[in-house]
C-alpha cells in the first residue's frame, strides 16, 4: 500500500472507532442512572452504615453533567473491545506472521488486566477509602457530598487503576523489545517499590491502611511482571538468538 492508502485506510478506522464510541455514548446515556447508581452503591452503603451524611447536587445542571462524565467515560470502557479490534484490523496487515501472534496475547492479556484493575477500585479500594474517610478528623458532622464531584472522579480513578493494572502487559512489551530483562528489574526493584510508594500516597487518602492497600498490589504486579519476564521473555530471546547464530 502506498502512503496515501495507508492514510486513507487511517481516516476509515478512525471514522470507524468515533462511530463506536458515539453509539456507545448513547447506550451509556440511556443506562446513565443505572451507572450511576452502581458508582454510588459503595458511598451509600458506607452512609447508611455510619449515618454519616448524604450525597446531594449543589447546581441545576450538576445531575445532566454528572451523568454526561459518566457517560463518556462508561462509553470508552465498554466499547473498548470493539475499538481495538478496529485499531488491530489496521495495524495487523503490517506485521508478519510470528510478529501478529506475539501481540495476540497481549491484547487479551490487557483486557484481563484492565477488569481486574476495575474491580479491584470499585470492591475493595472504593469500600476501605470511603470508610477511612468518613472516620477521619472531627466526628458527629454531617457530610454533604457533591454528586457531580463524586461520580467524575470515581469514574476517573477506575480508570486510571485500569491502566495502572496494565503494569506485566508493559514490562512484557518492553522485555521482548529488549528494553528490559530480568536483572535490570531486579536491580531496581528497591527504587521501584519507594516510587510506587510514593505513587499510593498521591492516589489514596492521607492514610497509612488505604496507602498501603494500593502499594501491595502495584508491588504484587511488579513481580508478576518481573516473573512473567523472566518465564516467557527470556527463553524466546534465547530461541531467537540460537536461531539467528545457525542461520548465519
Amino acid at each position: 500500500m502506498s502512503v496515501q492508502e495507508h492514510l486513507e485506510e487511517l481516516r476509515k478506522t478512525a471514522l470507524r472507532v468515533f462511530v463506536i464510541l458515539i453509539l456507545a455514548f448513547f447506550v451509556s446515556y440511556h443506562f446513565g442512572d443505572l451507572l450511576s447508581e452502581i458508582l454510588l452503591s459503595p458511598l451509600r452503603e458506607v452512609l447508611i452504615d455510619q449515618k454519616l451524611g448524604q450525597i446531594v447536587y449543589l447546581g441545576i445542571f450538576d445531575k445532566i453533567l454528572s451523568q454526561l462524565q459518566v457517560a463518556f467515560w462508561s462509553s470508552v470502557l465498554i466499547s473498548s473491545p470493539f475499538w481495538f479490534i478496529e485499531i488491530w484490523r489496521f495495524v495487523r496487515p503490517g506485521l508478519y506472521e510470528n510478529e501478529a501472534k506475539v501481540i495476540k496475547p497481549f491484547l487479551l492479556l490487557g483486557f484481563l488486566l484492565f477488569a481486574t484493575g476495575v474491580a479491584f477500585g470499585y470492591f475493595l479500594v472504593f469500600p476501605l477509602t470511603f470508610k477511612v474517610l468518613m472516620q477521619f478528623g472531627v466526628q458527629d458532622v454531617a457530610a454533604t457530598i457533591s454528586l457531580k464531584e463524586y461520580l467524575v472522579t470515581t469514574s476517573k480513578i477506575l480508570v486510571l487503576l485500569g491502566l495502572v493494572f496494565q503494569l506485566p502487559n508493559l514490562l512484557l512489551i518492553l522485555g521482548f523489545m529488549g528494553l528490559v530483562t530480568k536483572y535490570s528489574l531486579r536491580e531496581k526493584r528497591r527504587y521501584i517499590y519507594v516510587a510506587f510508594a510514593v505513587l499510593s500516597a498521591l492516589l489514596t487518602p492521607p492514610d497509612p491502611y488505604t496507602m498501603i492497600s494500593l502499594w501491595i498490589p502495584l508491588v504484587c504486579l511488579f513481580e508478576l511482571g518481573v516473573w512473567a519476564v523472566a518465564i516467557i521473555v527470556h527463553p524466546w530471546l534465547e530461541r531467537r538468538h540460537k536461531r539467528e547464530m545457525n542461520e548465519s
